[in-house]
């Protein structure tokens, strides 16, 4: 079986890592992958939103099956353009993106449904939202409406930072067409917890929890990033939390869609905050996290290809979905200066011992085979194992057998997760 995974991050490669433990699977291409990919898939270099390129290779090279992993190609369309070629898919439709694609389509929609979250307005005028913020309680959070590389979300302490904001989105196209319009919401305070959940329209099968590290440096300073970290399972998402999320989130949402006419298959993260009034949402992807996808499918026991079949066909009711008991952390290793500016060309050497939990991101093949650093957040690196505090303790083991100049991580991941087990 052939299977063409769209995408080129630390993602797609743990995506790949799974899949390749089916049998059935002869072949994986990667569009376009990553120099650290090449050996566990075929790295095509065709854009992840080169979409016609993209059905072209696949028809050309009978794919199977494809994988359409980040969040741009699904907004824009992929899954329609491959599904429509005769090409089965994981990954929802350009209709149901959306959920991901504008925030103000997911806001209007939660407050359609009834589903928990933050109190919220909407604006497309500067000179209004500026209004808004004169009296909007403080902190305050200003969020681009489209796709912002998980950057596009300011938590404004004062009116000045919430007034710059709005300007620099607005007004300076800060995120470009994303931040032409905007969402500004109330600050919610809680733990936050991602949860991802295989769907098949009708059924949610919720992967184990996660929690992410967004802050560049330690003590969650410094500006947000795509993720710096993360431990799963999130000790604060309780069996009786979950049974609430179910109930009032997870199901609502799907039905939610369907109503809608924009039927939700694939994989739907919810990053949810604990509140003193339960469980809300801040936000919906229409995909799988990164790096959260670095510890939750490590943790996978059942066939990852099946279970995204089963998405595809309606047929998850019945498929099994299980996961180990284990615990796993995953620590990223960025370049220096991540998330504004960064050298790149520093050559990676990975220790044999550690090549296995190894998730590469932003890597390049030098001409002569050497894997060098080409962007922000460089590798992933997860431990897996039976208690929290001794994956930890693995991950940053770990860490020291991968070298390249400028390295830069955080040194705490997983500490708030270890605190909330203490008080527990």
């Amino acid at each position: 079986m052939k299977i063409l995974v769209v995408g080129g991050g630390g993602r797609e490669h743990a995506i790949i890592k799974k899949l390749r433990e089916n049998s059935s699977v002869e072949k994986i291409y990667a569009l376009p992958g990553n120099g650290g990919m090449a050996d566990d898939a075929v790295c095509v270099p065709i854009a992840a939103t080169d979409l016609e390129a993209i059905k072209a290779f696949a028809l050309e090279n009978k794919v199977d099956y494809a994988v359409v992993a980040p969040d741009d190609p699904l907004v824009m369309g992929a899954v329609d353009l491959l599904t429509d070629a005769g090409l089965p898919c994981f990954g929802p439709s350009k209709a149901a993106a959306v959920i991901e694609g504008s925030k103000v389509f997911s806001k209007d929609l939660m407050r359609k449904y009834s589903i928990p979250t933050a109190q919220y307005r909407s604006f497309e005028g500067l000179d209004e939202a500026l209004k808004y913020i004169e009296t909007a309680p403080l902190p305050t959070v200003i969020k681009a409406d489209g796709l912002a590389l998980g950057k596009g979300v300011i938590i404004a302490q004062t009116r000045e930072e919430a007034r710059e904001a709005l300007i620099s989105m607005m007004a300076h196209g800060k995120f470009g067409k994303s931040g032409s319009r905007v969402v500004v919401e109330e600050f919610l305070e809680g733990p936050e917890v991602s949860v991802l959940a295989f769907t098949d329209g009708k059924t949610v099968k919720p992967m184990v929890s996660s929690m992410d590290h967004k802050r560049a440096m330690d003590n969650d300073q410094g500006l947000n990033t795509g993720g710096m970290g993360t431990v799963a399972p999130n000790p604060y998402y309780t069996e009786a939390v979950a049974k609430e999320c179910m109930e009032k989130i997870f199901l609502p949402t799907i039905h939610a869609m369907t109503a809608e006419g924009r039927t939700f298959k694939g994989c739907l993260y919810f990053g949810l905050m604990l509140t003193e009034n339960g469980p809300k949402v801040i936000e919906y992807n229409c995909r799988f996290g990164d790096p959260e996808a670095q510890v939750v499918l490590p943790l996978l026991e059942s066939d990852l290809l099946t279970v995204m079949q089963a998405c595809t066909n309606g047929t998850l009711e019945e498929t099994e979905v299980k996961f180990s008991s284990d615990c796993a952390c995953c620590l990223i290793m960025a370049s220096k200066g991540y998330p504004v500016e960064y050298e790149k060309g520093f050559e990676i050497t990975i220790e044999d011992e550690a090549k296995p939990y190894v998730y590469s991101a932003g890597t390049r093949l030098s001409p002569d085979g050497r894997l060098l650093t080409s962007g922000g957040r460089v590798l992933g690196i997860t431990a897996v194992k039976p208690t929290l505090p001794i994956a930890i303790k693995a991950a940053y083991s770990l860490k020291d057998k991968v070298h390249f100049e400028n390295a830069y991580y955080r040194h705490d991941i997983g500490q708030k997760a270890l605190k909330a087990y203490r008080e527990a």
